[in-house]
């Protein structure tokens, strides 16, 4: 018959140790105590990590950010509209032949300074020449003949009648005189006014016919300035207005004119008005054709507050700027400045210079540059424009 093992049944002949329970408890709370000492040191360990921490941080202040400012100031900016447009010539001509004939002089240097009526080109006039030798051969006979015929009739010995018909044959042989005189002044082509001469477009033994271009022919003194303006200007619109203007080739000159024109009616197509001003070119600098950039100077509007337009931080929140606001005094006694970020409104911005509508009040200090590494309530260290500048490269040895 099989036998089953109970295990809280004492084996026959043995006996239970008294001190093996009490063993067992004993290192049971050795353990717990271990695990409770390990818990304890790693909670003390991570406070005093965590306060470590946080004084270094407490100590380790950064630095004041150095930037530049500037004082909101209350001043009139300058008001003005913008046109484009270009740049054409006053009095500019093709030169061109009056009269058919060979070219047997040219009396020009392409590009020079002509003065009015100064010969250009000489055409071929030999035949106009001998006729006008052969007129005037038939004038002194024609006042032979009157004379002698007026002294007959004193006498009478001749009729009127052929002192009339000899009159008559001097004042055509006159007219003769004048009509081959002013075809031999045709037969040299003259400058109709002062200006700069262009590329030359004739040569010497070519046969030019009646409105055939010789030369151009440019005053450059004063130039015109067509512009376009929005129709919505139309009354800011003066004549006499001052007109600055720009060009790609002096991109640093700015050239004075004054408005002269305002086309009396609107491009249907484009609702814009055509004005034009005139401008004095002494130096010659600008040409017929330039592009140019224009400002149509109006009057001054009222003393607003301006500022910098570097001083004003864009966003999608809006317009903003960083006031420099006093922060106390630090450890060492000096006194110390915050900036506040503060959302204005802006207005004309001109010449450089922004009008502030609303946020700014006259006298506040501004940051005008170093403000992209600012935030809200961040130090700041006023310092001047060289010192954010880059050091200069040492040169190379």
């Amino acid at each position: 018959m099989a036998t089953t093992f109970d295990p809280t049944v004492e084996p026959a002949g043995e006996t239970r140790k008294p001190g093996t329970r009490r063993g067992h408890i004993v290192r049971l709370i050795i353990v717990v105590l271990i695990v409770a000492l390990l818990g304890g040191g790693l909670w003390y360990f991570n406070e005093f990590r965590n306060q470590a921490i946080a004084n270094f941080f407490a100590g380790n202040v950064p630095p004041p950010t150095a930037v530049t400012a500037v004082k909101a100031e209350t001043a009139t900016l300058p008001r003005s509209l913008a046109g484009i447009g270009s740049l054409s010539a006053i009095r500019q001509v093709q030169v061109t032949a009056e009269a058919a004939g060979r070219v047997v002089a040219i009396l020009f240097e392409p590009g020079a300074e002509v003065s009015q009526g100064q010969a250009l080109v000489q055409l071929n006039d030999a035949p106009e020449r001998a006729q006008l030798a052969s007129y005037q051969a038939q004038v002194r006979l024609a006042q032979a003949n009157l004379r002698r015929t007026r002294e007959l009739a004193t006498r009478d010995f001749s009729t009127q009648a052929s002192l009339d018909q000899n009159q008559a044959l001097l004042e055509q042989a006159n007219a003769d005189i004048q009509r081959v005189e002013a075809l031999i002044a045709q037969k040299v082509v003259r400058a109709p006014f002062a200006g700069r001469l262009g590329i030359r477009q004739v040569e010497i033994g070519q046969y030019v016919s009646p409105g055939t271009e010789l030369v151009t022919l440019t005053d450059l003194d004063r130039l015109y300035v067509d512009l376009t303006v929005a129709e919505q200007e139309r009354q800011q619109l003066k004549l006499g207005q001052e007109v600055d203007v720009t060009t790609d080739a002096f991109p640093d000159r700015v050239f004075k004119g004054e408005l002269t024109t305002i086309e009396p009616q609107i491009d249907p197509s484009t609702r814009a008005i055509q004005v034009q001003a005139t401008l004095d070119n002494p130096e010659q600098l600008l040409l017929p054709g330039m592009f140019a950039n224009s400002r149509i100077l109006l009057p001054a509007g009222p003393a607003m507050v301006t500022l910098p337009e570097t001083a004003v931080a864009h966003s999608l929140y809006g317009e903003s700027v960083f006031v420099i606001r006093d922060n106390g005094t630090g450890k060492d006694g000096a006194p110390q400045q915050k900036v506040v970020q503060t959302f204005v409104r802006t207005g004309l911005s001109a010449d450089g210079k922004v009008a502030i509508l609303e946020g700014v009040q006259p006298g506040d200090q501004v940051v005008s540059t170093g403000q992209f590494k600012l935030q809200n309530d961040a130090p700041v260290r006023v310092v001047t424009d060289t010192a954010l500048q880059t050091p200069a490269s040492p040169p190379r040895q």
